[in-house]
C-alpha cells in the first residue's frame, strides 16, 4: 500500500460532503474518486478535477481507490458496503449501521466473515470534549450516574426535506438521523440501556416519520435519562449547534445541551464543566464549578486517522458494526415504546446470533 492511502467518497450529500472536506486536510488519505449518480456530485466532482464513477462495481472495476466512505441512504448501506468488504475494500460508513437489524445483523456477519475493517461514523466518539467527558465519569468525577438530560432542538428548512428519504420511516425521522449519536453517547459514558418509553410526534410536519419526541431511559447500571428531541424547533440547545464540531454547517453557540448529575458531581457538554461541592453533596451549598482539560481537534480529522490506522495495521475499530447495531436497537425499542405507549425492554439477544470477530487482519505494511 501507498504512503497515501486513496479514498473513494460514494455519495456527495451533506454528510459526504463533510467527508470530502476532510479528506482535503489529511496527509496520509487523499480523495481519489466520487461515486454518485446526481448532477450535483457528478458537478462537484468536475469541480475538483476528479473521476466519478455511477456504481460500486465501476469503483471496483476501475481500481481507484484502495479504502471507501459509505455516506449514502440508509438502506443502501447494506448492499453496498458489504460489497466492498467482500473485494477486501476497508469501509468508513455513515450512521446509523443500517435501516433495520435483520441489515445490521447481516452486514455484522460479512465483516466478521471477512475481517476487513468497517468503522462505523459515531464521529463524536472521537472529539476530544468526548474522551475526556468519558475520561472523568469512568474515574468516578460524578460518582454513579443518577440523571443526565439532553435536549436537541433543531430547526430544519424546508428544502432539507426535498430528499424523499428523510420524510420515509425506516430512514428518515430525528430519532434515527440525529438521535442515534445521543444513544450512542450515553451507551459510550454509562453502559447498555435497559429499558426505555417514549411519546413521538409528527403534528409539526405531518410527514409519515416523526418530528417531535421525548424518551426515557433506564440503565443496566443504575441511573435515568431524558432525552428531547425535535427536528422542527427552534433553539440552540443540541450537540450540533453548539460543540463546534462543523463549523462550515452549524453555527457554535455558548450554551449546554448535555446535563449529567451523578451522586457526587455535575457535567455539562460540551462546554464540559464539572460541579462539585464542598464536602458532602448538600443542596443548600454553593456548587463549584471547574473546567476539565481538553486539546480541540477536529473529530472528522480523528475519526480518518483512526480509519488510517485500521487500513494499515488492523485492530479494533472504536466504533463496530456490533456497537453501532446495538444503537439501532435500543432505536428499535423507543420507536415500539412510542408507538404501543408502554415500558419496552432493550433486547440486545440477536447480537447472540452472530459471531464476535476483532478485526485482526491488517491491510498493507
Amino acid at each position: 500500500m501507498s504512503e497515501v492511502i486513496d479514498i473513494a467518497v460514494i455519495g456527495a450529500g451533506a454528510i459526504g460532503r463533510t467527508h470530502i472536506d476532510t479528506l482535503a486536510r489529511m496527509s496520509d488519505m487523499r480523495l481519489s474518486v466520487l461515486v454518485d449518480t446526481a448532477p450535483g456530485g457528478m458537478a462537484l466532482a468536475a469541480s475538483l478535477s476528479l473521476p466519478c464513477v455511477p456504481t460500486i462495481e465501476a469503483l471496483l472495476a476501475s481500481g481507484l481507490a484502495q479504502a471507501a466512505i459509505v455516506a449514502t441512504p440508509n438502506e443502501t448501506h447494506l448492499p453496498i458496503s458489504q460489497t466492498l468488504l467482500r473485494a477486501g475494500i476497508p469501509v468508513l460508513l455513515e450512521k446509523p449501521v443500517a435501516e433495520s437489524l435483520d441489515s445490521a445483523l447481516q452486514l455484522i456477519a460479512v465483516a466478521d466473515e471477512t475481517g476487513v475493517p468497517l468503522l462505523v461514523g459515531h464521529h463524536r466518539r472521537h472529539n476530544p470534549i468526548i474522551r475526556a467527558a468519558r475520561a472523568a465519569i469512568q474515574s468516578g468525577e460524578i460518582g454513579d450516574l443518577v440523571l443526565a438530560t439532553v435536549t436537541c432542538s433543531l430547526a430544519k428548512p424546508d428544502s432539507y426535506f426535498e430528499a424523499a428519504w428523510r420524510r420515509e420511516p425506516g430512514a428518515g425521522g430525528p430519532l434515527l438521523i440525529n438521535l442515534v449519536h445521543e444513544i450512542d453517547l450515553l451507551r459510550h459514558f454509562f453502559g447498555e440501556i435497559d429499558s426505555v418509553q417514549a411519546i413521538a410526534g409528527n403534528a409539526r410536519r405531518g410527514f409519515a416519520v416523526e418530528d417531535t419526541a421525548a424518551v426515557c431511559l433506564a440503565f443496566s447500571g443504575g441511573g435515568l435519562a431524558t432525552l428531547c428531541i425535535s427536528d422542527a424547533a427552534v433553539g440552540p440547545w443540541a450537540w450540533d449547534l453548539s460543540a463546534g464540531e462543523n463549523r462550515a454547517r452549524f453555527p457554535a453557540h455558548d450554551v449546554s445541551a448535555h446535563h449529567y448529575a451523578g451522586s457526587c458531581a455535575g457535567l455539562s457538554l460540551p462546554d464540559l464543566t464539572l460541579w462539585r461541592p464542598a464536602g458532602e453533596p448538600d443542596w443548600t451549598r454553593e456548587l463549584r464549578p471547574s473546567k476539565l482539560a481538553v486539546t480541540p481537534a477536529d473529530p472528522y480529522e480523528e475519526q480518518l486517522s483512526h480509519f488510517t490506522t485500521l487500513i494499515r495495521e488492523g485492530g479494533a475499530p472504536l466504533v463496530s458494526a456490533r456497537d453501532a447495531t446495538t444503537n439501532l436497537i435500543v432505536l428499535d425499542a423507543i420507536r415500539s415504546a412510542a408507538a404501543n405507549g408502554r415500558v419496552t425492554t432493550v433486547d440486545l439477544s440477536p447480537l447472540n446470533c452472530v459471531s464476535g470477530t476483532i478485526f485482526n487482519n491488517g491491510i498493507g505494511p
